[in-house]
This record gives structure tokens, C-alpha cells and sequence, in this order.
């Protein structure tokens, strides 16, 4: 469980993985409308897509020649969820 977040923290720590995310939780798209909106390369989108699909925050498919992508809000929802309950946690004390 804490491996899954951990990947998921790592795949959001960084600033243009965050800005792709922004982009595709307004909706699907493919990664020609993503690279209009951002100063990285094509190959550099190609590989931020694939660290955020490969933890599951996104998902792609195939329609026709373009890859759509968009966001797993589930995912997100869980992530928030997982940090909710992480600072409503009861304070213990070894002491």
C-alpha cells in the first residue's frame, strides 16, 4: 500500500507532471493539444505520460491515429483519501 503512494508522490514531484495534469483534468486530449500548452519537447511529454499512466493517475487510448489521455479521478480521489486519513490519524505516544 505506502509503495503505491510513495510512486504516485514521485510521479507528482515533478513541476511538469503537475502541469500536464492540470491540463487533462479539464479533460481528454491528445498529446498535440498538451504540447501546444507546454515548453517541453515532444519525446519529454511522451515520457511525463508515461510515469503518470504507468502509476495509474492517467489513462490513454487509442482513437484512430491520436492517443487520448485523461486523468483517473478515482485516483486522485484515493490519494486524497489517503491523505485525509493520514492527518486524522490519532496522535499515539510510546513514552
Amino acid at each position: 500500500m505506502y509503495k503505491d503512494y510513495a510512486l504516485l508522490f514521485k510521479a507528482l514531484s515533478d513541476e511538469n507532471r503537475l502541469k500536464i495534469l492540470e491540463l487533462l483534468v479539464k479533460g481528454e486530449t491528445c498529446g498535440c493539444t498538451l504540447i501546444d500548452k507546454l515548453t517541453i519537447t515532444q519525446p519529454t511529454l511522451s515520457y511525463h505520460l508515461k510515469i503518470l499512466t504507468d502509476v495509474g493517475l492517467t489513462k490513454a487510448h487509442k482513437d484512430g491515429v491520436w492517443n487520448k489521455h485523461t486523468v483517473d479521478k478515482k485516483k486522485i480521489d484515493d490519494l486524497i483519501q489517503f491523505l485525509s486519513d493520514l492527518k486524522n490519524m490519532e496522535e499515539v505516544c510510546n513514552t
